[in-house]
């Protein structure tokens, strides 16, 4: 294993401490339990906060400020983050008019924020992402996993929350969101927690995993590698057909956000070869790709891959993704 560390047991704290550093603008970091907020506390409005495993940013830290989150709580590498670092963080930026969790279908997850929850003192309500449609169960997940299809709705609520809506608007919102949001990645290669110090799982120099998870869960099935044209009609027809299986449609001229992500070691060549396949096959089933973003937003270290994502948009997502945002990882209108 050759990464840029000093001690394994080091590295989450130097990461954020680094991170805070460069953002310093935007985003404080507390210590002990570890969490990040806005720099400028936002005042009269939901408080959403998110977080999870450390491993995959710019997720969740990276989307902290004006348009999205007011905090995010980084757990260790491809570890929940504890009940005690939620608390804290919500104790933190919450102004009385209710806290909203987004939380990523993972059991640790899952199981750490309800706990968190029933602590808290103030309003609550959670919003659980499960976009990912490569699989229905998993020893990972209650479900179907969160993966990137969270970035959209945690810019959603965000705008949403900005607005001074209620708590109830806004889960009702992150919950649509969720809803009409599909997502499938593939994998060339493992991925290597620093702890482990190798690869999660082995793979051959001429086969992918096609439905990987974010920690390198196994996915829908081991193959032989392909051209990329060939890789992304699967997973753009596994989204068509997971819409279709929920009853979403998608009708002709549906409206579409389509992100492609980085899973920490693509280029953008190849990310944008994908995104150009992805988008000629949707306008080819009759839809209208009307948004999109390409790039690192919900990474798996430093695994070789990708992941589609494409969200079913109506007026409300509309505004809400376009509406101004100011983060480290994700900023326009401002």
């Amino acid at each position: 294993m050759k990464k840029f560390i000093n001690k394994v047991d080091d590295i989450l704290t130097e990461s954020l401490s680094g991170f805070a550093l460069a953002h310093n603008d935007l985003v404080s970091l507390h210590l002990d339990p570890n969490f990040l907020t806005r720099k400028q506390l936002a005042q009269n409005k939901v408080a959403i906060i998110s977080g999870g495993g450390s491993g995959h940013e710019p997720l969740h830290a990276g989307y902290i400020g004006y348009g999205m989150l007011d905090a995010a709580c980084p757990g260790h590498v491809f570890s929940s983050p504890t009940p005690d670092q939620m608390l804290a963080a919500a104790e933190a930026v919450h102004t009385n008019k209710g806290i909203l969790f987004i939380v990523k279908n993972y059991a640790g997850d899952v199981m750490n924020f309800e706990m968190a929850g029933e602590m808290l003192a103030v309003g609550h309500a959670t919003v659980l992402t499960s976009d990912d449609c490569a699989v229905i169960n998993s020893t990972y997940t209650t479900g179907r996993r969160g993966v990137a299809g969270t970035v959209i709705v945690e810019k959603c609520v965000g705008s949403l929350a900005e607005t001074g809506a209620s708590l109830q608007a806004c889960k009702a919102l992150g919950d649509k969101v969720n809803s009409r949001t599909a997502s499938i990645g593939v994998a060339l290669t493992s991925c290597t927690v620093p702890a482990a110090g190798r690869p999660t799982f082995d793979i051959g120099d001429n086969e992918l995993e096609m439905g990987v998870g974010i920690h390198g869960e196994p996915g829908r099935r081991r193959e032989a590698m392909r051209e990329a044209d060939a890789i992304v009609k699967d997973m753009i027809d596994a989204i068509l057909a997971d819409f279709t299986s929920r009853n979403l449609g998608p009708t002709k001229n549906s409206e579409v956000l389509l992100l492609v992500n980085g899973l920490g070691a693509t280029p953008l060549m190849e990310l944008y070869l994908i995104y150009n396949t992805a988008a000629k096959l949707l306008v080819d089933a009759g839809l209208n790709v009307t948004r999109s973003l390409v790039g690192n937003y919900t990474t798996a270290i430093d695994m070789a891959g990708a992941s589609i994502t494409a969200c079913l948009l109506d007026d409300e997502i509309k505004q809400h993704w376009d509406s101004p945002v100011h983060t480290p990882a994700l900023r326009w209108g401002c």
